[in-house]
């Protein structure tokens, strides 16, 4: 029975999960007032990073409810590799015991870069219907939402040095309350 105390109940797991994939929504809707300023990073990156694969399908469960609200696009694609690989990735890294608050952020700027990069290659790789001149008719699609993305990776580039220690320290805070059984 003492290896039953480091872990969570099926209904505590579900709480979680559900409670984290809701903020995660809820952070986003307050936030599309400024365009392109998002938490989602910092919040599913936190999530990977403190609650390892309960994160993950926090993560899962977010992309799930965002075509409920938007409808269905190519940008579902993207979500769906996107953001459960950004809550995986920092469970890895807290897995590696990655603590240091720059090295946290230069991952979730690369990966807001990458997702700029891999939402113009759905778009114009799936759903142009053509493969003529890819390359350009990528780099014309990626400048046209250059600004976008700049603006994502410059809030990632303020917010994770400034929130994630603080926020992961008081996530591992209600973690720990959780496992106690």
């Amino acid at each position: 029975m003492a290896g039953r105390k480091n872990r969570i109940s099926p209904a505590g797991a579900l709480a979680l999960v559900g409670i984290s994939a809701a903020t995660v929504e809820c952070g986003k809707l307050v936030l599309m007032v400024f365009p392109n300023v998002e938490v989602v990073t910092l919040l599913l990156a936190l999530y990977g990073y403190v609650f390892g694969a309960l994160g993950v399908l926090a993560a899962v469960v977010f992309v799930c409810i965002e075509p409920l609200i938007w409808g269905f696009g190519p940008w579902v694609i993207s979500y769906i590799i996107y953001w459960p690989f950004v809550a995986l990735t920092f469970w890895l890294l807290r897995i590696a015991k990655v603590k240091n608050r720059w090295l946290l952020t230069g991952v979730a700027v690369a990966m807001t870069f990458l997702f700029g990069v891999l939402s113009s290659l759905v778009d114009v790789g799936l759903f142009t219907g053509f493969f003529e001149n890819f390359i350009s008719r990528f780099a014309v699609y990626y400048a046209r939402g250059a600004v976008f993305y700049a603006v994502q990776t410059v809030s990632n580039a303020v917010l994770f040095p400034l929130l994630f220690v603080f926020l992961s320290e008081r996530l591992s805070r209600i973690k720990r309350s959780l496992y106690r059984g």
